[in-house]
């Protein structure tokens, strides 16, 4: 971890993702016109492939599917923001190439069941994508709808994801972490994962708990 990130970046966490996107309406619920702009095109050319040099392996065979890189979607949910004004996504694209991965698209999808649930139903289809995060729609007001949306296209649940991102906030934001829902799953193979929009929100997940899990479980996910 970078030394800004001591836990979640101990040094800038004071936590807006308390209310998590229901303080995502200062935040998250910047929401934004809906088109799904790219973000350095469709694939960029790259072919992931999904046949990954499946490499890191502890000696007992536990991380012997490991991918060796993992290309990433990043998907913000909002109807008020636009690619060029997304801290959240920026957060997410720094602590995957970070990491040493690739953040292969970003798009900006609008605050609508079908959209979010069609777009990632999509983009688990692509051969260059390995994870999907989104960040955005996960608190408790009317128009957060990403965590429902989501949920309905996975084919096995990841609960230890959400417990252990609460319990990473708590220590900044202490009982409001109750109205943060972040969640993951698996989705044809692939691991998704549903972060607040607020931008400290989506760091410490994505430093402290994506980047580092998601190569073993897209490799597990898809193993033969």
């Amino acid at each position: 971890m970078t030394d800004d990130h001591s836990h979640g970046g101990r040094d800038d966490h004071s936590h807006d993702h308390s209310r998590d996107d229901g303080d995502d309406h200062s935040h998250d619920h910047s929401h934004d016109d809906g088109d799904s702009h790219s973000h350095g095109g469709d694939s960029r050319g790259h072919a992931h492939s999904h046949d990954h040099d499946h490499s890191h392996d502890d000696g007992d065979g536990h991380h012997a599917h490991d991918l060796s890189t993992v290309g990433y979607a990043v998907v913000t949910v909002s109807t008020s923001r636009t690619l060029d004004d997304d801290p959240a996504g920026d957060a997410i694209e720094t602590a995957v190439e970070d990491a040493g991965d690739e953040v292969v698209l970003r798009e900006l999808v609008a605050d609508d069941f079908d959209g979010v649930q069609g777009r990632v139903d999509s983009l688990v289809d692509r051969d260059d994508v390995d994870c999907v995060v989104t960040t955005g729609g996960t608190g408790v007001t009317p128009d957060d709808v990403t965590v429902e949306a989501v949920r309905g296209l996975f084919d096995a649940e990841l609960p230890g994801f959400g417990e252990l991102f609460r319990d990473l906030s708590r220590e900044e934001i202490g009982t409001m972490v109750i109205a943060t829902r972040a969640t993951a799953g698996i989705v044809d193979g692939v691991p998704v994962f549903c972060l607040p929009g607020s931008e400290n929100a989506a760091r410490l997940g994505a430093r402290e708990i994506i980047t580092a899990e998601a190569g073993h479980l897209a490799g597990l996910a898809r193993r033969d």
